[in-house]
């Protein structure tokens, strides 16, 4: 379906592809992976024939519709919700528009002359119109904008009052109602709440096209893609599997690659040293000259190329005192939105809550009356004794100064620490070689929240606050993240929709917003779905 043919491409010194190849087939769900840079969306540029390979071809076969989601949305206003969604459904949306017009044209007497062409026009545009299934238009695009978290009167509001993530969503909806051929989809969980990110994966899953996208977020790739294609030093590589089953195998790849590297240079170094010993001694001239000619006919294998993984030893936290959190009789509303009406709760050293809820529930509601950054309307929040505490949200990027560098925001921080220290810190963070170097201003949201959690965790505080901290974060500073919080000695409460996130670090969870009131359950992720059967409340 979708041929990328000894494919090279660069910019300017910059080598992205070298004569490399992959094939994506008809109905195979295709996860593709690769540091930040590598090309990725250079290869859905090149699908979509925006841009073309410098060497090779790229070829979609004739006659297949592509959808393509990125993180670039565009101006959305001046129509509802559920007329954007509908405008971007394709050939089935510009035919509803045709049939609109024609029906205005067929109720207008100036224009009865040319009633059967009309009416021969209407039965043509009206019969591809059935067969695309276009009169259940609207109410599809409304079931896919409610599997995205959006509310019937919302659907019907101006989308032009959206925030920039919603109308994220709204784009995401336009790609899916237009059932094309082949799915493109460039970061579709971001700006997602779980109940959402589970929705479209069952919507994936049974979708019949071809698709092809990255992803941050690994249980969401395990449980969607079935092959691999990684991005690596200008090759395309392709791994049968889910994520999960794509890092056993490079690893198998990477170890298999070191021994036979190593092996040649034994190999190498063995033969060197005897045509050194002997190249001048007469009676070994003939065995001297194999050797030298063998040696020049060898293909020398290059180093094997190995992905540091991202880790740094965080300084442990001073002790707390044991109660660390308690919330006694807290009420909280929002105009006639009660979040809380008497909400108790304790939390102990060392203890690690995520706290789960469908959107408006009050997750992060608590998580600022914790931090300090909003007060009940009765009721107390007390933190306990010798308590420091770490808050991070989205909005604790504003913290950092545009006109510093990354490095610079650290040094500033952390005047008596090493350079070499808080190069470490960077490195952990994403940030090696030219990119410490970089001024706040010019940062993507998710570098941002990369300097700032940096900032929190190098002199960490014994209690982490933290809301939807892996946003926008790569599977590599993820996975360096979580390995760091595992070893963390605090307390922690935390938001996140990433499973992955969740399951590693909890030992308890909060669930807010059922019919019960809050229900506290005493284990982590995968106990609290166990019990609960469900993997976010609004999945009930």
């Amino acid at each position: 379906m979708i041929h990328l043919d000894s494919i090279s491409k660069h910019y300017g010194k910059q080598l992205l592809f070298v004569e490399t190849s992959a094939v994506i087939l008809r109905g195979e769900r295709v996860g593709l992976v690769g540091p930040n840079g590598a090309g990725k969306t250079t290869i859905f540029r090149m699908i979509l024939g925006v841009e073309q390979p410098d060497e090779g071809t790229v070829r979609v076969e004739s006659g297949h519709t592509i959808g393509y989601f990125s993180q670039d949305v565009g101006e959305m206003s001046g129509r509802s919700v559920v007329s954007e969604t509908i405008d971007g459904a394709g050939p089935v949306a510009a035919m509803a528009t045709e049939l609109a017009e024609l029906e205005e044209a067929l109720a207008d007497p100036a224009r009865a002359d040319e009633m059967e062409a009309l009416i021969d026009r209407y039965g043509e545009v009206q019969a591809h119109f059935v067969a695309l299934d276009g009169y259940s238009l609207d109410a599809r695009a409304r079931e896919i904008l409610a599997g995205l978290g959006f509310r019937q009167e919302v659907m019907d509001g101006d989308v032009g009052a959206l925030s920039g993530g919603w109308k994220m969503r709204v784009a995401l909806a336009r790609i899916l109602l237009m059932r094309p051929d082949v799915l493109l989809l460039d970061e579709p969980t971001n700006h997602l709440d779980l109940e959402s990110i589970i929705w479209l994966e069952g919507y994936l899953k049974a979708f019949s096209g071809a698709l092809v996208m990255t992803s941050h977020d690994r249980e969401f790739l395990n449980r969607v893609v079935s092959k691999i294609v990684e991005i690596d030093s200008g090759e395309l590589t392709s791994f049968s599997g889910d994520y999960d089953f794509y890092e056993e195998q490079r690893a198998i790849l990477e170890v298999q690659a070191q021994a036979s590297y190593e092996r040649q240079q034994a190999m190498l170094a063995k033969e060197r040293r005897f045509i050194e010993r002997f190249k001048t001694h007469a009676a070994r001239a003939v065995q001297v000259q194999s050797r030298v000619k063998k040696l020049d006919k060898i293909d020398k294998l290059e180093p094997p190329r190995t992905r540091k993984a991202l880790s740094f030893d965080f300084r442990p936290p001073p002790r707390s005192g044991n109660d660390v959190i308690k919330a006694e009789g807290v009420h909280k509303a929002y105009g006639d939105h009660v979040i809380y009406d008497g909400l108790d709760l304790t939390i102990r050293r060392r203890e690690r809550w995520c706290v789960m809820g469908e959107n408006g529930a009050g997750k992060t509601t608590l998580l600022r009356m914790i931090a300090g950054a909003s007060e009940p309307d009765s009721g107390a929040v007390t933190i306990g004794a010798s308590v420091k505490l770490g808050y991070f949200a989205q909005h604790s990027l504003d913290i950092l100064r545009p006109e510093l560098t990354v490095i610079e925001s650290l040094t500033s921080a952390f005047p008596t620490a090493s350079v070499g220290q808080l190069r470490a810190l960077a490195g952990a963070f994403g940030f090696s070689g030219d990119d410490i170097d970089k001024r706040v201003r010019v940062l993507s949201g998710g570098e941002k929240a990369r300097v700032v959690l940096a900032l929190m965790l190098y002199d960490p505080p014994n209690l982490l606050v933290l809301d939807e901290p892996t946003n926008h974060l790569d599977m590599a500073t993820k996975e360096m993240l979580v390995a760091s919080l595992r070893a963390y000695e605090g307390t922690m409460i935390f938001v996140s929709h990433d499973r992955h996130f969740l399951a590693a670090l909890s030992d308890r969870v909060l669930e807010l917003g059922g019919e019960g009131g809050p229900r506290v359950f005493l284990g982590g992720y995968r106990e609290y779905v166990e019990e609960s059967g469900h993997e976010a409340p609004g999945m009930r």
